[in-house]
């Protein structure tokens, strides 16, 4: 069935799938030009102001703040925007921050620490924890490509647009519009690049001479585009679940859907020994079930929380989020059951939404950069601003003879890698179309870093973060690269290993690394 291609579901709410996404309208680095660096003073002047959080319900030691960056580094003059930051303060002798960034691309750090903080107190041992949504993330300027009834699914006589590459073309350009008109200013000026440039700015507000950061999944691909950019204001970085710095995100996008269809299988595998699995006890047509479950919805959608349609599509973003940890297959069985059984879409909405409440949104934040309150962050903000950064940080753009002449080739190649997750990705990589050319700055120049020692993690059974390229990426980085080989499980290896955490702990309290090449196993985690 072709209407897996269409691209209004892609436009709407997938899961954070570590490396892999697409979409943008700018390239995140400054143009070159021969004039003198931009003055930056009053960015690098200007200090955190830290307040009780504002809202319900949040956790009463937890601070909020904000830091104010230049939308446009090589032209500071042209606006600014303020970035959302939290953290819980030092319980011992502070010997400055750490910064945590949770991955996606396009993951709130602010909302994850509501939930998730507990996993690091340990490091306030020594440290601030402080985390930040992102330009164009969250609170920070949210990015949005609307609710999708601005996009042309279908051709006038009914037809599905993946039957029309031409049409298809045509279609991408639009959405490429409808995005700029959502997102505001913000959406040319992000990507990594940009957003690490922010990150140099945060270190200085929070008083620390050098950056400590603890990076997960596409974090890692911020981590180490810092440690290029600024090595001599390095501190102690560690990179779990390491991204790639290299592959193109069309070969990024196949690795992540055979890793994910491993994860899906293992699920299946737990599930049918349950004799409350929606799919029944045979494994062979529990695998067939899903695939016909998602093809069903993007048929036939089903109401969302808020009435709008929840597609085959939103599906398989909510799976590929479940999957990261085996932790989560109870509660996905149970969201599985309550979607299959009743139509109640709201327990998978929580995995599609990235773990939290989904947010209600019609229009943008605040067009002046100011910081946008967080029920009004556009409900899509997850899944455009995946695409918009990982698109700013490739320069490769599908062509005109791939789509057009290639197109069932292209279709066939990913639905062998996933038969669920492969037209998901494809999708994806298809929306790249026709957007300016992404930065060269990531492949060619984040290699070599002259840095202090930096501790990489990973997971020979990440489901989104294949473990070669942890060792592809630390091999590129040069000797500064230290590798921990965490033989479990699960996308990244901090919350998942009692091991890897101590190990991790260690590093950024004590600057104590283990041996290069050292490993993490389940009998390591038996010691404590």
């Amino acid at each position: 069935m072709l209407a897996k291609l269409s691209t209004r579901p892609m436009l709407r709410r997938c899961a954070v799938t570590g490396a892999v996404g697409v979409f943008l309208l700018g390239t995140g680095l400054p143009t070159a030009t021969d004039d003198p660096e931009p003055d930056l003073t009053r960015f690098y002047r200007q200090k955190v102001t830290w307040a009780k959080c504002a809202g319900e319900g949040l956790p009463k030691d937890m601070q909020c703040g904000k830091v104010t960056v230049p939308l446009d580094y090589a032209s500071p003059k042209a606006g600014t925007l303020d970035l959302a930051l939290a953290r819980y303060r030092a319980t011992g002798d502070k010997q400055g921050s750490v910064l945590i960034n949770f991955g996606g691309p396009g993951v709130a750090g602010v909302p994850q620490f509501m939930s998730g903080a507990k996993e690091f107190m340990e490091l306030t041992d020594g440290y601030d924890i402080v985390t930040f949504d992102p330009r164009g993330v969250g609170r920070s300027s949210p990015v949005s490509c609307g609710d999708g009834e601005e996009n042309i699914e279908v051709e006038d006589d009914g037809t599905e647009i993946s039957r029309d590459p031409q049409h298809m073309l045509k279609q991408f350009e639009q959405e490429s519009a409808v995005c700029a008109r959502h997102s505001g200013p913000v959406l040319p000026h992000i990507g990594t690049v940009n957003a690490s440039r922010d990150m140099d700015v945060m270190r200085q507000a929070l008083g620390d001479k050098k950056l400590n950061f603890l990076g997960f999944s596409y974090g890692t691909r911020l981590g180490a585009v810092y440690a290029a950019q600024f090595p001599d204001k390095v501190g102690r970085l560690v990179l779990d679940g390491v991204d790639t710095l290299t592959e193109p995100l069309s070969e990024q996008a196949v690795a992540s859907a055979k890793g994910q269809q491993q994860a899906l299988e293992e699920f299946i595998d737990w599930c049918v020994h349950d004799i409350a699995c929606p799919f029944g006890q045979d494994p062979r047509e529990a695998r067939k079930q899903v695939v016909r479950l998602v093809d069903s919805l993007d048929e036939n959608p089903v109401p969302s929380v808020f009435g709008d349609p929840f597609t085959g599509q939103d599906l398989v973003g909510a799976l590929g989020q479940a999957l990261y940890s085996e932790e989560l297959w109870p509660l996905l069985e149970r969201a599985l059951a309550a979607l299959i059984e009743d139509g109640d879409t709201h327990a998978i909405e929580t995995f599609a939404s990235g773990g939290a409440a989904p947010w209600r949104r019609e229009e943008t934040g605040d067009p002046d950069g100011g910081l946008v309150d967080a029920e009004d962050v556009p409900l899509d903000n997850l899944s455009a601003a995946l695409r918009a950064i990982n698109c700013a940080d490739d320069p490769d753009r599908p062509t005109d003879e791939q789509i057009v002449g290639g197109l069932d080739r292209l279709r066939a190649q990913y639905e062998q890698a996933s038969p669920v997750f492969g037209p998901y990705r494809l999708a994806g990589v298809l929306l790249c179309y026709g957007r300016p050319k992404g930065t060269d700055f990531i492949r060619d120049d984040v290699k070599d870093v002259d840095t202090p020692k930096m501790l990489l993690v990973g997971t020979r059974g990440d489901p989104a973060t294949p473990y070669r390229w942890t060792v592809e990426t630390a091999k590129r980085l040069g000797p500064s690269a230290v590798v921990l080989d965490n033989k479990g499980s699960g996308h990244t290896g901090y919350a998942s290993s009692k091991c890897v955490h101590r190990k991790v702990d260690t590093f950024l309290l004590y600057g104590t690394l283990p041996a290069d090449g050292s490993s993490c196993g389940p009998e390591d985690d038996r010691e404590f």
